[in-house]
């Protein structure tokens, strides 16, 4: 029929495709492969009776059934916590660092904040184990209603499983949803058909029901089971056919249909369910004695189970989550309030002081200090449990409950900042409101508009974000140096974000503001140095800013594992990212992005490991390993999609530029054009444009590729500007357009010679050559040659080598001119750049050497990316649980993964893997 409570054997009605699809999710876990479906519909539509269907048919596995909880939505881990509540005497099976991360994020042990998403890992190994004993199904009913931290870590676990003998299902209504569930396979839950509808409907009706009435009850219903069952309980509700529609809509009436029954009750019965649903444990004994306090009679449970709205056990059990949320919105004020009064002296104080916290702050009619600090406490509790959206709201409330005005702008502005931290703009903004109308002094005002500031930057990322964060570190100068260096710092990295499309002052003007604001302390702290080194840089320009520069290096490496730095973390992701390529020092770029990406894996900080992996991919894009990029690109993809946030697209683009992929590359950088100018985003505009350069460059479309890189070079982004002006050099002496290309070379040379590495001074020499003739250009020609190949950047080597080639064949030396051309040739079908491997057949065969046209990556062993970095890891002597932990799978998952590169490379050991001196992607 489509409705029941989990746990209860339910007899469906119709749902052939339903239970077909549930059937097939249970049989591939049953087989010894993981399997997730997410169940949407509306309130009442069957999905908790199709979750009982799969608890029912699951045989021989192990069934574990958790719900989320509206009143526990903002309790760190409650739901993941529900989840893996079973399996916590298999911790000793995790290794470490997962074991006593989960332990600290479920409150078993005091420890430093574990990262959110090592968390996760941990709750994906525990889960696995445990798999591995016995099937597992996994159930999760009002997803919806999962705190933050668990529906995102349940998503991440739900998006990394693939070998383990597991089923993970989701109920979550539609149209409320939960975004960290998108992308993963899902059913939508319809009505019941009519001949259904009506057979279910005359299951409950028992008396004769006219055949008009009973096909406007089954229209209205639109199939919904539960309407189905519940609207029509009354014979006089059907009004012998003549009741007016009811128009609101049918969640509501649903709910009244609960509340009639709720209005039959005694007093003590209603209160006692009022307390039952103000209670998301279940816990009986806590009821109970709650029940005690507020002088409720015991036999007031019998009214209650008798309408079979609740059965009381050892747990107390809605009918329905419904049912829960409709009883306790029944309640008046007064009757919530006492209910929590008495759940809060219910509650032990040393064994769960949170909730009972909680249920004192809900039971509060007024300001009340002493409940404030104890919220206090709390949100000191939840943030060193990693909970940011636990640790916002208790603060908030602490904030509403504190009547002295002084303190409550103060925990305002907390609780504000907590909020910025959860990326809740909403509550920050509301928080600041709060803040607003309360006795400020300057200080406090200043840091009022900070957070302002921070909360448009993270919300908006460019536009008008730099000018907002510039004017509060004017105020916050002559109160707070340090402050105001920091949020200097943030200024500047908003400003250089922002770019060409910044709606305030740009990055020359912060810059020169940071240098003229507060000196820095004695000694300097990482932000300090790094402050200076970028101002210096945008004002100074390339050569008198080089030392300063190369001196912030070391900073950011260190500043990346500080975690107390407040207000800077976002600075520390914009800035970093261009000042190794601006020096071209591709040793400090490899380092850099290497740290970063071992630092945010080591740490399971998910939320940044994206951003790091992209970093490093650059890298592998500019050293021509294309897989080994595409595979980072791969996996910080399917992270941020786990963690619910923006897929990191400004690598791919680049990468789909160098592989000429037609005409998804030119798609893909005008999507990003699009969007990036919508947000302000100036400094990721121009990159697109010279993404865009870049293949057409490639495609030997030189008219589009100086078109592109002025519209590039319009603007002096960090980190690629220089890159942007070899591209508009190399495409303007191809099209004839000399001055262009002259003056390009000028602002490129300011920028080589500041450098003065291998990769600078290849990269001169080679766009220097492109406008010399003879003897000059053969010899620069040889020079870019010899520097690019003391360096890591290959894809440039490639390209030195094939417009030499280039050369060479106009001046009629065809002989020097293949060796270059095969070279290239080889290198860029190597790499998979096919617009350049094209380029140099095309000249090969000009010089009359017989070139196949050949197509890189169509080999059918080809590994996937991820089976890459697994070989690769494997290969190095990392075992199965060490691959996991950096890849954020199972063991089991390697495992599988291991299988098909065994296959595919005809090997059967890890010995022979090693033995194997490349992968067919390398």
């Amino acid at each position: 029929m489509g409705v029941g409570a989990i746990g209860s054997p339910t007899e469906l009605l119709g749902r052939g495709r339903e239970r077909a699809a549930l059937d097939r999710t249970l049989a591939t876990a049953q087989a010894g492969s993981s399997a997730v479906l997410v169940l949407r519909g509306e309130p009442g539509i069957g999905k908790t009776a199709l979750l009982d269907y799969a608890a029912d048919r699951a045989a021989g596995m192990r069934t574990i059934q958790v719900t989320g909880i509206e009143s526990e939505m903002e309790l760190p881990f409650a739901g993941l916590h529900q989840l893996c509540a079973p399996f916590l005497d298999r911790l000793q099976h995790l290794p470490s660092p997962q074991h006593d991360a989960l332990r600290v994020a479920f409150g078993l042990q005091q420890g430093e904040a574990p990262q959110r998403f090592l968390v996760g890992l941990a709750a994906l190994s525990l889960l696995a184990d445990a798999a591995d004993a016995q099937p597992l199904l996994c159930l999760v009913d009002d997803a919806q209603w999962l705190d933050e931290g668990s529906a995102q870590l349940l998503a991440f676990v739900a998006r990394r499983l693939m070998a383990e003998p597991m089923a993970l299902i989701f109920g979550v209504r539609q149209p409320d949803g939960l975004s960290e569930l998108a992308g993963l396979p899902e059913l939508v839950v319809e009505g019941l058909n009519e001949p259904e509808a009506r057979a279910l409907l005359l299951s409950t009706v028992n008396t004769p029901l006219d055949p008009q009435v009973r096909d406007r009850i089954v229209a209205e219903s639109r199939g919904n089971p539960m309407a189905l069952l519940h609207l029509p309980r009354a014979p006089g509700e059907l009004a012998g056919g003549f009741r007016l529609p009811d128009g609101r809509e049918l969640a509501r009436r649903i709910q009244s249909a609960f509340d009639r029954e709720l209005a039959s009750l005694p007093q003590g019965s209603r209160q006692l369910l009022t307390t039952a649903a103000a209670d998301p444990t279940g816990d009986a004994s806590l009821l109970w004695r709650a029940a005690g306090l507020q002088e409720i009679a015991a036999n007031a449970a019998v009214p209650a189970e008798v309408t079979g709205l609740v059965e009381f056990g050892t747990t107390v059990r809605f009918r329905h989550p419904l049912t829960r949320s409709t009883v306790y919105e029944s309640a008046n004020v007064p009757q919530r309030r006492a209910a929590h009064r008495a759940l809060a002296d219910a509650t032990d104080p040393r064994t769960d002081p949170d909730r009972r916290a909680w249920h004192r702050a809900c039971a509060a009619s007024g300001p009340d200090e002493d409940v404030a600090v104890a919220l206090e406490h709390s949100a000191d509790r939840a943030r060193s449990r990693g909970g940011a959206a636990a640790t916002a709201l208790f603060l908030r409330r602490a904030a509403e409950l504190t009547p002295d005005p002084i303190r409550r702008v103060t925990r305002a502005l907390a609780a504000a900042q907590a909020h910025i931290d959860a990326g809740q703009a909403e509550g920050a903004r509301s928080m600041l409101t709060m803040a607003e109308i309360g006795p400020l002094d300057e200080l406090l005002r200043a840091r009022l508009e900070r957070l302002r500031a921070r909360e448009i930057f993270t919300r908006l990322r460019g536009g008008e974000a730099p000018g907002q964060l510039l004017r509060s570190a004017r105020r916050l100068a002559p109160l707070d140096a340090a402050l105001a260096r920091d949020t200097l710092l943030e200024s500047l990295g908003a400003a250089i974000f922002a770019g060409r499309l910044s709606k305030g002052p740009g990055q020359q003007e912060v810059a020169e503001e940071a240098r003229a604001g507060p000196s820095p302390p004695t000694p300097p702290r990482a932000v300090d140095v790094l402050l200076d080194g970028v101002a210096s840089r945008i004002v100074d320009g390339s050569a008198n800013a080089v030392d300063k520069l190369r001196n912030a290096l070391p900073s950011i490496g260190n500043e990346q594992t500080d975690r107390d730095v407040d207000g800077l973390r976002l600075a520390f992701h914009v800035l970093p990212e261009p000042i190794a390529p601006e020096l071209w020092d591709d040793d400090a770029w490899q380092h850099l992005a290497t740290s970063a990406v071992e630092t945010a894996r080591a740490t399971g900080t998910l939320a940044t490991l994206p951003m790091a992996l992209t970093y490093r991919a650059y890298l592998h894009v500019q050293g021509g390993r294309f897989d080994t990029a595409a595979a980072l690109i791969d996996e910080a993809t399917s992270i941020s999609q786990a963690v619910g946030g923006a897929p990191m697209m400004y690598t791919s683009l680049v990468l789909s530029a160098w592989r000429a992929e037609e005409p998804q590359a030119s798609d893909l950088i005008e999507t990003t054009i699009e969007e990036v100018c919508e947000r302000g985003e100036g400094r990721s505009l121009g990159l697109a444009h010279y993404a865009n350069s870049l293949l057409y460059n490639g495609l030997g479309r030189y008219d589009a590729a100086l078109a592109a890189a002025m519209r590039a070079c319009e603007y002096e982004d960090l980190g690629f500007f220089g890159w942007a002006l070899t591209e508009l050099i190399e495409a303007a002496t191809r099209s004839g357009r000399r001055a262009d290309a002259e003056a390009a070379l000028e602002k490129l040379v300011e920028r080589t010679r500041a450098g003065a590495t291998a990769w600078a001074i290849g990269t001169e020499s080679c766009s220097r050559a492109l406008l010399s003739d003879g003897g000059e250009a053969d010899a620069l020609f040889r020079s870019a040659i010899e520097h690019l190949g003391r360096c890591r950047i290959a894809v440039q080597l490639a390209r030195a080598r094939l417009l030499y080639g280039e050369w060479l064949r106009r001046e009629n030396r065809r002989q020097e001119s293949r060796a270059q051309l095969k070279a290239a040739h080889e290198a860029f079908i190597r790499f998979g750049a096919q617009g350049f491997a094209e380029r140099a057949r095309m000249e090969l065969l000009a010089t009359g050497e017989s070139v196949r046209k050949r197509t890189a990556g169509t080999d059918v062993t080809r590994l996937t990316g991820q089976e890459t970095q697994i070989a690769r890891l494997a290969r190095a002597g990392h075992t199965n649980q060490e691959i996991a932990a950096r890849l954020f799978i199972s063991p089991r998952t390697v495992e599988w993964h291991l299988g098909n590169v065994f296959a595919k490379l005809g090997v059967s050991s890890r010995r022979q893997l090693r033995l194997k001196s490349a992968t067919p992607n390398e």
